[in-house]
């Protein structure tokens, strides 16, 4: 069993000794890495959500004129760019930074000032795109791109400039994460824990990292010819002169549909963790769950053409791809039997997080199958381009990732903070984002079958779309007031919430066993991993029989035995440093100098080296 790791007399951390705001941004903590990203991302996340109630006014009633044309096409390019590449990746990233050396017992991630680095590209990235609002030239030619809408003759300001330097420097932070990850599961990991024992967020954590590292440099590429077309006059993407529109779309989409499991992957390691949990019983079929993680995603690189089945592919390769997206619901599907099969004959408990898990699996079925519907072709030449794509890809993006991260929040929230959030708000909360999210986006379905065009900013009045669009501005309201309500349980929480203590849900991964929140080095001895959901059995030993054919010792016997072997143990941890944000926001003005002049591309040029320089000759403190 895993060792009950609590502080250990005569151990000297080496932690990250400023403190106040210098402690924040010279932090290499991930604990506290993973905080920036989760507040960082849901400051986006509200930002995201005003640009999106914005549209909905637009749309409440026909021949609207509150928002002009040009405005609507940026806040639907915003809203979208920000709610993928700056809330739910990001966010994501924050339970990666938190859970993962907690989850496998290590003390911190492979490379702790490559995490810092990551965040603060994050951060002054989203800062760059966002920029282009206060020039008033924030980009208008839609999230995905499309040749020719981002060619200088239809984009000639420079909002596409600003989306295709800040989605280049966003990809940096998001592979040098993903390699710090992978680096991570595989050498960190605690003795005893072989891969099939790692708990499934860890598992989807892995899957993730290298979904990313292979999918970027294909938008990479797309970007920088965009680049050289915008800046040099190249014409990959000119028809006219021997370039062509269609390539991009292919580049964009195969990186695109990795990407959405990118987004949804990490909602299913969680959901994966809180199932079990409040159902008082083992994951149903744990090593079904993780190949399907996995088959997902090799599967997902064969897909990417279902987005393009009006564009002229031909029979052979609209049915290629049919065939392909058809076969991809089967892993997922195998997973979603898995979670019920999970609660199925359970002991099972209600709190909010798993009311938000439970409504992740029910709004994400319905994502999916309306997302079958897309993948037989002739019927997707009648929904493409309609409000009935944009009902399914938030029912996969919202119902499933935002649910499954609130979910998140909730389980995890007093292992962070060590305060509890209210039940009773949470709840409220939930209930209000699930009736507002329904309200929101099941009309939609009806608005696209009734012919409704997406990316419209206005309506004549007699098209029978008068009362869908209201309901749905209406549902959009409801969402914003569980967001009020959210972030009042917050405000209780932080004022006069309840002491979690270290294991307030009876968790069964390795993260419980520590105090919360988590000291600086994490775990004062490192544990010996001897099952399975190692911290449920030392709990319960007598559950341990038929887990792996042989009974468990008691926690206490472990306790002295494992990790520092009964002797006062050294903990050496990472010093605090600038360098990763000098070399950040240097790397960000490096870039963004292509359209804000040499004298910033010339500044950031020497923060980013001389930052990187100064990183690599610091010396190893001892």
């Amino acid at each position: 069993m895993a060792t009950v790791t609590g502080s250990l007399a005569g151990v000297v951390p080496r932690p990250n000794t400023e403190h106040g705001l210098m402690g924040w941004l010279s932090t290499v903590d991930h604990k506290k890495i993973g905080v920036l990203y989760g507040a960082t991302s849901f400051i986006f996340f509200l930002l995201g959500g005003l640009e999106a109630i914005m549209m909905r006014l637009q749309l409440a009633a026909p021949n609207s004129n509150l928002i002009d044309p040009l405005t609507f096409n940026q806040l639907i390019t915003m809203h979208a760019t920000t709610m993928v590449f700056l809330v739910v990746m990001p966010m994501s990233a924050a339970f990666f930074n938190f859970l993962i050396p907690l989850q496998i017992g290590a003390r911190d991630v492979a490379f702790p000032r490559l995490n810092a680095f990551s965040y603060w590209v994050f951060l002054t990235g989203g800062i760059f795109i966002n920029g282009s609002w206060l020039i008033g030239q924030a980009p208008a030619a839609g999230w995905f791109g499309y040749a020719n809408l981002t060619s200088k003759t239809f984009s000639p300001d420079l909002g596409v400039d600003f989306w295709l330097l800040g989605l280049l420097i966003l990809g940096t932070s998001s592979v040098a994460a993903s390699l710090n990850f992978i680096v991570t599961i595989v050498n960190l990991r605690a003795p005893g824990m072989t891969m099939m024992r790692m708990p499934l967020f860890t598992w989807m954590t892995l899957v993730v990292a290298f979904l990313v590292i292979f999918a970027f440099p294909v938008i990479t590429i797309g970007l920088i010819e965009l680049g050289f077309d915008r800046f040099m006059g190249t014409n990959f993407f000119n028809p006219a002169k021997g370039g062509d529109p269609v390539l991009w779309q292919h580049l964009f989409w195969l990186f695109g549909h990795p990407e959405v499991y990118i987004l949804i992957l990490p909602a299913m390691g969680i959901v994966s963790e809180v199932l079990p949990t409040f159902s008082r019983k083992p994951l149903f079929g744990y090593s079904v769950v993780v190949f399907s993680g996995i088959a997902i995603g090799f599967m997902g690189w064969g897909v990417w053409a279902h987005h393009m089945f009006t564009v002229g592919m031909g029979p052979i390769a609209n049915t290629v791809f049919t065939l392909t997206t058809m076969f991809i619901a089967v892993p997922t599907g195998v997973k979603i039997f898995n979670w019920i099969g999970t609660m199925w004959g359970g002991k099972l408990t209600f709190p909010t997080p798993m009311l938000f898990s439970i409504g992740f699996i029910a709004m994400f079925i319905i994502g999916g199958l309306s997302g079958v519907t897309h993948a037989i072709s002739p019927s997707d030449y009648q929904q493409q381009d309609t409000y009935y794509i944009v009902a399914h890809f938030h029912y996969v993006l919202f119902g499933g990732a935002i649910l499954g991260l609130f979910s998140g929040i909730y389980f995890y929230w007093p292992k962070i903070t060590g305060r509890l959030l209210d039940e009773r708000i949470g709840k409220v909360h939930f209930w209000l984002m699930l009736i507002g999210f329904n309200l929101t986006f099941a009309p939609m379905h009806i608005l696209g079958m009734n012919g409704m065009p997406r990316r419209i900013y206005t309506y004549p009045a007699g098209m029978g779309w008068e009362f869908w669009n209201m309901l749905q501005t209406a549902g959009s309201l409801v969402i914003a007031v569980a967001m009020l309500a959210f972030l009042y349980n917050v405000w209780v929480s932080h004022t006069k919430g309840k002491v979690a203590g270290n294991d307030p849900w009876d968790g069964r991964t390795l993260e419980w066993s520590i105090p919360s929140p988590p000291p600086a080095y994490n775990f004062a001895t490192i544990p010996h991993v001897r099952e399975r959901d190692d911290w449920w059995f030392t709990k319960h030993p007598e559950l341990a029989h038929g887990s792996h054919g042989h009974a468990a010792a008691p926690a206490e016997a472990h306790h002295a035995t494992t990790g520092g072997h009964g002797h006062e143990e050294h903990i050496h941890m990472p010093q605090g440093s600038l360098l990763p944000l000098i070399a950040g926001v240097g790397q960000t003005l490096f870039v963004g100098g292509l359209i804000l002049g040499p004298v910033v591309m010339a500044i950031g040029g020497l923060m980013m080296v001389g930052g990187l320089y100064a990183w690599c000759s610091e010396p190893i403190n001892e």
